[in-house]
């Protein structure tokens, strides 16, 4: 495996305990700085708003500058601020280091999909995005056990010095390994198509709503599952963290199965169109079926159906990616990720939200499971039905209507 493959591997695998920390640190946050808990709700959301404000700037950067000095750029933005935070004190000064974080991890995925698809053929894509998917998975998986450990043994405070400091060093391997020129070398610099050219493209609307539909069931999963383990099925903190902890290692190993899978297949001749929707199809409807036989199962079996749900996600996690790297090309996949993440990362302030207020209304998880598992197989829908076939754009024609875009035929 490249070492730069595995470096970002490592890069989203921090990303992703950087994003959810603050959710572990949160109950001594709000005691230690006396926050009234919409003061602590804000701080949990502030990290999407200028996430998802950012995607399409973060698109650009990665298309028009070297893509890994971007990398560095936003790697070096965000662990400082991860760093500081450990080091503030008041909300005003927390919000902001929330927001900051958010401005550096929108680079991450509009470079990945710059990297992929410029340094990996499509039969190589889906084990090089599981890398990436199983280091989105352990992030959460490694925060929800080690991380609240280490925060009731030192402190939130060391933590988030110890772990921002301690990241910086990533740098210095990424600077050895990366390569010096741009990914994108090898595409067709005169046809590199504008936000309007994008959005014209059936598929890439396709891409748009299943990269929401997706976002939806994992950001349900990772913001709500710990709460339902202990407020409905009565769990220990202790009990959560092991099954907490359980479901998204499931998810990595799922990603990397997966990935490989059907990197195996595309590669003994099968077309890319069906072999990445057939598994969009089994993994979002897979995770469907599972949410609802979770939440009506009884205590005996229904965290078989949880892990099942997570493993089914997990499953589609690197396909997710490689739709936008085969559809974008290398010239065009940090915008085309971009728009496609800004979407998608909508579902990052409605299913926590949502959840919330379903419960609330209900006195019970029944809906907010349903309504995730419809949004599943909404996914379904957008992936298999909208998207056309999985080649590139040709960018030179000028796109004129939807209706006359991308043939819907899968073959």
């Amino acid at each position: 495996m490249p070492p730069m493959l595995i470096l970002l591997g490592v890069f989203a695998f921090i990303n992703y305990v950087d994003r959810s920390n603050i959710s572990i640190a949160a109950p001594a946050l709000k005691d230690e700085l006396g926050l009234t808990v919409t003061q602590v709700g804000i701080l949990l959301s502030a990290f999407f708003w200028s996430y998802a404000s950012c995607q399409i700037i973060a698109g650009w950067l990665v298309d028009r500058f070297n893509v890994y000095w971007v990398v560095a750029v936003g790697f070096f933005v965000w662990s400082s601020a991860t760093a500081l935070t450990g080091a503030v004190h008041g909300f005003a000064l927390l919000l902001a280091m929330r927001l900051i974080i958010g401005v550096g991890e929108s680079v991450a995925y509009p470079s990945y999909s710059k990297i992929l698809a410029g340094n990996f053929p499509e039969h190589q894509r889906g084990t090089a995005n599981s890398v990436i998917s199983a280091g989105m998975a352990g992030g959460p998986a490694f925060g929800t056990l080690a991380g609240g450990l280490l925060m009731a043994t030192f402190g939130w405070r060391p933590f988030f010095v110890v772990l921002g400091l301690g990241s910086l060093l990533w740098l210095v391997p990424w600077f050895r390994f990366m390569p010096r020129t741009t990914s994108g070398a090898r595409a067709n610099s005169a046809a590199k198509p504008d936000i309007r050219e994008i959005v014209c493209h059936r598929s890439a609307w396709g891409c748009f709503v299943g990269q929401f539909c997706s976002n939806y069931l994992w950001y349900f999963l990772l913001t709500w599952v710990p709460f339902y383990l202990v407020h409905e099925r009565h769990f220990s903190l202790s009990d959560m963290a092991r099954i907490g902890g359980l479901a998204y290692l499931s998810v990595a190993v799922a990603a990397l199965v997966s990935g490989h899978l059907s990197d195996r297949w595309i590669g003994a001749g099968r077309t890319a169109t069906r072999v990445r929707k057939l598994i969009m199809l089994v993994g979002q409807t897979g995770a469907a079926i599972s949410l609802v036989l979770c939440v009506v199962a009884g205590p005996g079996s229904f965290v078989v159906f949880l892990i099942v749900a997570c493993a089914a996600y997990g499953v589609t996690a690197p396909m997710t990616w490689a739709f936008a790297q085969t559809l974008a090309g290398p010239a065009t996949a940090g915008r085309w990720t971009g728009l496609q993440n800004t979407v998608g990362n909508l579902a990052g302030v409605i299913a926590p939200a949502l959840t919330g207020f379903v419960v609330d209304r209900t006195g019970r998880f029944f809906w907010a499971f349903a309504i995730t598992a419809g949004v599943a197989l909404l996914g379904v829908v957008a992936w298999v039905g909208i998207v056309g076939q999985l080649r590139e754009v040709t960018w030179a024609r000028r796109p004129a209507l939807l209706v006359n875009e991308i043939s819907l035929d899968p073959a």
